[in-house]
């Protein structure tokens, strides 16, 4: 390990630990070091596929290892206890959004980070998508003229066997397809216009086979600077889609993340060539390393990463009072 390296461990050995752990071999700055599940074959699998040591325990790991960062990638209610703990004792986190249940739980971890003197980056994989960031910087440039409205729809399979059983149990999710894929759609929107949601106004659904959330959802939201967005979600058999519908005064953008961008100058909508650029989860550990060495806060800090829960929220208690909800 050179002098500089970042020690750094994995917490949760599920299938998104190997893009943690792949992400960090290929960043300079960081040696990985260990990994860790309550499941030991996992973790002394994934140990052996990246030549780090396996814990079942992550406090007798965070004590055995010290390590200077823990990317925390654990079912969501999870993320307060592990989070506190490693702030406690000077370990920046890579934390996996959402980044905690509520908005008072962020705040325990913001608490924390602060005391500790830690970076907290929350996983927001949208801001460094390469299709996503080509958009911004069309939205930025004027090229299109001014921002009348965004939207967002979703359609996936969200009851699939597949799919853990705690995703679809809101004490252990936080809520169903507008929690856990919805909060990519507000992020997306937060960070596209460089405003927060401050009201909103949600309907949702519930007719999945198994858990208590809601397996569809409808939102109209506000942003900070007026701009209204829509968010229409689906978790029941279909045809998926992922796509963000950006609408100027001169023209249009259809965004499919992950996949392709294009824009209507007025006609067609015609491709726009995107750049291809490192992996989402490369940028954020580059943009987490740089955050320490500078001592300064990430992008995707512990402070946006609880202004997307508290629109989640929000999202709910319209949903169960009919009522329009406003952010303070």
């Amino acid at each position: 390990m050179k002098s500089m390296d970042l020690k750094a461990a994995v917490i949760g050995a599920g299938i998104i630990s190997d893009q943690h752990f792949e992400a960090m071999q290929r960043t300079e700055g960081y040696t990985p070091c260990a990994v860790v599940d309550i499941n030991k074959d996992k973790a002394e699998q994934a140990a052996k596929r990246y030549g780090v040591r396996a814990y079942t325990d992550y406090r007798e790991m965070m004590e055995t290892e010290q390590p200077n960062v823990a990317a925390i990638a654990l079912p969501h209610f999870l993320h307060k206890e592990t989070a506190l703990y490693a702030a406690e004792r000077g370990c920046h986190l890579m934390l996996e959004k959402p980044m905690a249940l509520t908005t008072t739980e962020c705040d325990e971890i913001i608490a924390a980070a602060h005391r500790g003197n830690i970076r907290i980056l929350v996983g927001h994989t949208q801001h460094y998508m390469a299709e996503n960031l080509a958009a911004k910087a069309i939205l930025n440039s004027g090229e299109l003229g001014e921002l009348v409205m965004i939207n967002d729809t979703r359609h996936i399979h969200y009851y699939k066997d597949s799919r853990p059983q705690w995703f679809l149990e809101k004490a252990k999710s936080g809520g169903g397809i507008l929690a856990n894929l919805g909060a990519h759609s507000i992020d997306k929107i937060q960070w596209l216009t460089d405003s927060y949601v401050r009201r909103v106004r949600a309907s949702v659904s519930h007719h999945g086979k198994r858990g208590d959330v809601e397996g569809s959802g409808i939102i109209w939201l506000e942003l900070d600077n007026g701009i209204p967005a829509t968010i229409v979600q689906s978790g029941y058999p279909g045809a998926s889609r992922n796509e963000t519908e950006l609408i100027f005064t001169g023209g249009m953008l259809k965004l499919n993340t992950g996949q392709d961008l294009w824009i209507s100058r007025g006609g067609a909508y015609e491709p726009v060539e995107v750049n291809a650029i490192a992996t989402p989860f490369e940028l954020q550990y580059r943009e987490l390393r740089d955050a320490i060495r500078e001592a300064r806060d990430p992008e995707c800090s512990g402070d946006y990463g609880r202004s997307v829960i508290a629109a989640i929220e929000q999202v709910y208690r319209s949903a169960e009072t009919g009522t329009e909800q406003e952010l303070i």
